[in-house]
This record gives structure tokens, C-alpha cells and sequence, in this order.
């Protein structure tokens, strides 16, 4: 089973060991908590891994507040071997397009995750397939837990110097 680390936790920092990180970005005002759900369906993941939620669940809105989650979450974004973004349809998303948009352009595996419903969907088809075409889109929670815990051996090996 992975660990977990929740904002605002003290997380990780550059070359903290042998964990494999996954770092959970995509909407979290205005949206259900699909992060909860994403946990629980990686929750088969192996034990070398560590999930990072941005997702506090006692946030209360305020500018030292805002200044404290967006740091966490950039700092956490830094350090993660790998991130993946989910796109739900109750909200833009615009700093989860803003952070795509920054880390598709960094050699760091990406998964990506788009509900059929999201606004700008096309938008992010585009923009990935022109940054990162390799990088398959999925349309369910459940087809982008697939897809990341058919990549997580190969991500591990690579952080531990295996050749796949």
C-alpha cells in the first residue's frame, strides 16, 4: 500500500530516498473530492510509492491560507517523479491548466485525465498533443488509475537505475 501525504503535511524534499512520488493535481475548489477516490483505486500501488494530495481538508479561504496551499503544492510539484492531472467538469481548473501547461514541458512522466464533460477539453488535447504527443488522454478516474499503475514499475525501476 503507498503512502499518503496531505496538504499542508511537511512532505518531501529533492533526493528524499528511494519513495516514488505521484503528486495528485487537478481541481479541488468548486469540485467533489475525486482525490479521495484516486487513492483508494491506487491503493494496490506498491509500497515504495507516496501519494501527494493537495486536497486539505479543513482549507478556509484566506490570502495566507491561499499563499500557504499554492506553495505546498509547487514545492510538492517539484519534488514528484511523477504527476498526474485530472480535468473534472464542475470547474475551469485554471492553475491545474496553468501547472500542466509548466510540467508537460519537463522530461517527468504525466498522466493525464479529462472528464468528457470539462469545458476545455479540446484545450487540453491540443496542448498535450503538441508538448507531449506520446501522452495518452483518458476520460475516467478509472482508466487514469490504469494507466498510472501500469506505468509505476517502470518509473520505479528508472529512479532506482534499472533498465525496464
Amino acid at each position: 500500500m503507498p503512502g499518503l501525504i496531505t496538504a499542508p503535511e511537511c512532505g518531501l524534499t529533492v533526493g528524499d530516498g528511494a519513495r516514488c512520488t505521484l503528486f495528485l493535481a487537478g481541481g479541488i475548489s468548486g469540485c467533489g473530492d475525486w482525490q479521495a477516490r484516486m487513492v483508494g483505486m491506487l491503493g494496490d500501488l506498491p509500497d515504495e510509492w507516496t501519494i501527494l494530495n493537495p486536497r486539505r481538508p479543513d482549507y478556509r479561504d484566506s490570502p495566507r491560507e491561499a499563499r500557504r496551499q499554492i506553495g505546498w503544492e509547487y514545492a510538492h510539484l517539484a519534488v514528484a517523479d511523477a504527476i498526474s492531472f485530472w480535468f473534472p467538469p464542475q470547474t475551469l481548473c485554471p492553475i491545474s491548466l496553468l501547472e500542466l501547461g509548466r510540467w508537460s514541458g519537463i522530461a517527468k512522466p504525466i498522466f493525464v485525465g479529462v472528464d468528457p464533460g470539462y469545458s476545455r477539453k479540446l484545450d487540453v488535447e491540443i496542448q498535450v498533443g503538441l508538448v507531449r504527443p506520446f501522452v495518452r488522454i483518458v476520460y475516467s478516474l478509472a482508466e487514469l488509475a490504469t494507466l498510472i499503475r501500469r506505468e509505476a514499475p517502470e518509473i520505479a525501476a528508472g529512479k532506482r537505475g534499472e533498465k525496464t
